[in-house]
């Protein structure tokens, strides 16, 4: 029967792309040619899972990828078990394991092609080394609840979407301009038996908060962090390759809810110095702990659970989160002369100043099937939602979905293969700001929309801790819709690419 299941999830991979949770199983169960039954009630049972979720939360999505470029993913395996006597040379990593002591490096390389459409045509290579290292402060030096983090990431290459797309959603997740770079710099207390935590340092924001752990197998960086904070928020937000100082508090009452709250610095890179606005170049190699910036606030709550469906237990995780920027906002439409649109000649050109922003998300993260006899082969789906204030903001609605199945393929247990659509929504001021721009004959056209993201991909273990990884994405209207140099409006495009990962 797990054959003919395989083969029905295939089938409708393929076809039709995401799926609702109850509609991908009812197609297992037709698959199977069994006689048709009553829907079962669901019912909420105690869970039972791992810590080793994205996230740091307990894993929920059984078909979690096993590497991922995205910085809330602990990568399982390492190629130290492949390299028999060589794995740990004079036993050096145990000899600082046994102290509290661990080290990781992590070596992600990727080509990409644009084969159409976008800004033009043309090929990209872009790697990152990530290095960290984690100390038990209780092994290392009796410091009860303690544990200090840091990591350091070399970025090079070029990136795709920066200079061949100009889209909304990076496509990839390790994109990001060439530089040695701080990434976190963090001490943790735990207290109350590991229920509280209290985190002081240099955090970004998208190791921990809106994650969904079906969604770390992807490329595109918009199945990370959502695209609609790193676009809105100064300097992109707290997130990779740009964190900030932070406190996060986080309490866990029991194993089925979680609490966390954060207070960020809310613009890493700080005030524009001359013409150059990019915040990667303002804060080069992220040492600039900037603490006198208007704050970011981030609240969210988990809850995770499994169902009794078609008789069996499946995990699953719900997640509500919002947050609240102090700073100032530009209006995409209004001038800051009373009555004036800022597409009017006459008008100052000085946009109208909003205090503050403001978003809030939703997260559904569920396993839908699990193989017979495993633990951690099957598939799992998710849906994410954000939505922020349209007189503000350039995008006001972000959608992203997707499902991905861990060990489709027979003898294969640790590979994924995942499916995710993307959604980003002009806000409704940015699209006036178009229509007035051509009623009075600054432009022609054309009026943003949105941008719709599809990614198709495949990862494959090759031994634990080395992943190789073919990707597909279909980007249509990239950046919403913008003009070429010809006026007109961006062709969709289509990129391919590989990604080789070795973790150790």
């Amino acid at each position: 029967m797990g054959g003919v299941l395989r083969a029905a999830f295939a089938a409708s991979f393929l076809a039709s792309g995401i799926l609702a949770s109850s509609i991908l199983a009812s197609s297992i169960l037709a698959s199977t040619g069994a006689r048709a039954q009553p829907a079962p009630r669901l019912t909420v049972v105690p869970p039972a899972w791992p810590l080793t979720g994205a996230g740091g939360d307990p894993q929920t999505a059984i078909a979690q990828a096993r590497t991922s470029d995205q910085v809330s993913v602990t990568n399982s395996g390492s190629i130290q078990s492949s390299l028999g006597p060589y794995g740990d040379p004079f036993g050096t990593r145990a000899f600082l394991s046994e102290r509290g002591i661990t080290y990781t490096l992590t070596y992600i390389g990727e080509g990409l092609a644009n084969l159409r459409g976008g800004l033009k045509r043309g090929v990209t290579y872009g790697g990152r080394l990530d290095t960290s290292l984690d100390v038990d402060l209780d092994k290392f030096a009796g410091w009860t609840g303690a544990r200090f983090h840091t990591d350091f990431f070399q970025i090079h290459g070029h990136g795709m979407s920066r200079n061949y797309l100009n889209n909304l959603t990076t496509v990839s997740g390790i994109e990001a301009l060439p530089a040695t770079r701080l990434f976190e710099l963090w001490l943790e207390q735990r207290f109350l038996d590991d229920q509280l935590s209290v985190k002081v340092g240099q955090v970004s924001a998208d190791t921990e908060f809106a994650i969904a752990q079906s969604a770390v197998v992807f490329f595109n960086a918009g199945f990370g962090w959502p695209n609609i904070g790193a676009v809105v928020l100064p300097s992109g937000g707290p997130i990779y390759p740009l964190a900030t100082p932070a406190v996060r508090v986080k309490y866990v009452p029991d194993p089925h809810l979680s609490f966390q709250a954060a207070v960020f610095d809310g613009d890493p890179a700080g005030r524009r110095r001359g013409d150059d606005t990019d915040p990667q170049r303002l804060d080069r190699n992220g040492t600039r702990f900037r603490v006198s910036d208007p704050p970011l606030l981030i609240g969210e709550v988990a809850y995770a659970y499994a169902l009794n469906l078609w008789g069996e237990n499946l995990n699953g995780t719900a997640t509500l989160g919002g947050w609240q920027h102090f700073g100032g906002f530009d209006s995409p439409r209004l001038d800051s002369v009373s009555g004036r649109l800022l597409a009017d000649p006459e008008a100052s050109g000085i946009a109208r100043r909003f205090r503050g922003d403001r978003g809030v998300y939703g997260i559904i993260d569920q396993t839908l099937y699990r193989e017979p006899d495993t633990e951690d082969e099957g598939a799992s789906a998710f849906l994410r939602i954000s939505k922020v204030p349209g007189d503000r903001n350039l995008i006001d609605l972000y959608l992203d979905g997707g499902v991905a199945y861990k060990g489709l393929l027979p003898g294969r247990p640790n590979d994924t293969t995942a499916l995710g659509v993307i959604y980003s929504r002009i806000s409704p001021s940015a699209r006036a700001f178009d229509r007035d721009t051509i009623l009075f004959g600054q432009g022609t056209g054309p009026i943003r929309s949105s941008e719709v993201v599809i990614e198709a991909t495949y990862q494959a273990e090759v031994v634990p801790g080395f992943t190789i990884q073919p990707d597909l994405q279909f980007v249509m209207r990239p950046g919403g819709g913008l003009a070429d140099e010809n006026g007109r409006r961006l062709k969709n495009a289509t990129v391919m690419g590989l990604r080789a990962t070795i973790n150790y």
